[in-house]
């Protein structure tokens, strides 16, 4: 058997038309944003927060504010099971790809492949085996092997002949900081990313990525309240342009601010000492409807998907793969 699984790629822009398709993998966090009355002014106005953002940040060179617009790809990849090439396919990651305008030079710039991160076996793994392992234990603990199944498919994808004709770069995922931590403020600033950040310890979320092969640093840009979590193979400060940066920055604090707007939309700012909390009143809302439980629930209908048409159906085979995988 081959050591590496094939991937298939596609991409559907996501714009104030996108519609949520059926029979996809769907990025829980998107869809939510495109259904009900509000979807084409939810889409609408989550985009134009993202340019204001994006104009605020890359601020050179631009007086009136309006030099730049980002557009955004959503990434499904689909992994081929058997390598047999007889449509036994299974839809793996979801990302988002984002792609900066320049209306002063008329250049469309390539942006960073990652930012959002959506995967199906990281739902089995978190909502189903995590619960499953812990039910009527005393203490809290994690399965043996725990993520290393999900981390070596990852690193297949980003390291496959598919990721490399698609993408320049390697991908930067940008998420929530968590709110079960304390993080310290550091000397070091970087003129995109901001202010450093330092977690007190390690948290689950960062193993889980590690195995991914993804380092983690924690970046408050200028302006904004709360710091932003950003996974990276090799070195995030050089290995990306500020633009590329600012699409990442611009992009994810939107989507946070509307998800999570205890933490990014606070009305007081981090100070040296921060202990990030959902149960933060202080706090003002988008005009962006979003419905946070259902995105909770559907991590668990997700990670039942995988398990009954991924996880148990392929057991040998992906365990045979795993044992002789090497990145």
């Amino acid at each position: 058997m081959s050591n590496d699984f094939t991937f298939a790629i596609d991409s559907i822009g996501f714009d104030e038309n996108y519609q949520p398709s059926d029979n996809t993998r769907i990025t829980t966090n998107f869809a939510n944003l495109a259904r009900g009355e509000s979807r084409q002014e939810n889409l609408r106005n989550a985009l134009k927060m993202i340019d204001n953002r994006f104009n605020a940040l890359a601020h050179w060179d631009n007086p009136k504010g309006d030099r730049y617009s980002v557009e955004l790809e959503i990434i499904s990849v689909d992994m081929d099971i058997d390598n047999e090439g007889n449509g036994h396919t299974f839809p793996t990651i979801e990302i988002l790809k984002t792609n900066i305008v320049d209306h002063k030079t008329n250049k469309r710039i390539e942006g960073i492949v990652g930012n959002n991160f959506s995967s199906y076996v990281r739902d089995y793994d978190f909502s189903v085996l995590l619960l499953k392992h812990n039910k009527n234990q005393p203490k809290f603990s994690i399965p043996d092997n725990f993520g290393d199944l999900h981390g070596k498919l990852f690193k297949c994808f980003v390291n496959s002949d598919t990721y490399k004709q698609n993408f320049i770069k390697p991908p930067v995922i940008c998420l929530s900081v968590s709110d079960n931590k304390t993080y310290y403020r550091t000397e070091n600033q970087h003129p995109a990313l901001g202010v450093e950040y330092q977690p007190n310890e390690s948290s689950l979320t960062e193993q889980y990525f590690k195995k991914m092969g993804l380092e983690v640093r924690y970046f408050m840009p200028s302006n904004s309240v709360a710091p932003l979590a950003f996974y990276f193979f090799g070195d995030l400060l050089n290995d990306y342009s500020n633009l590329e940066l600012i699409s990442t920055i611009s992009t994810m604090e939107t989507f946070q601010k509307i998800y999570r707007p205890e933490i990014y939309n606070a009305n007081a700012a981090a100070g040296k000492c921060y202990k990030p909390s959902l149960k933060n009143l202080d706090h003002s809302l988008t005009q962006i409807v979003y419905d946070r439980e259902e995105r909770s629930k559907l991590g668990i209908k997700q990670g039942e998907f995988a398990e009954e048409h991924f996880i148990k159906p392929y057991q040998s085979i992906l365990e045979q793969w795993s044992a002789s995988y090497s990145s």
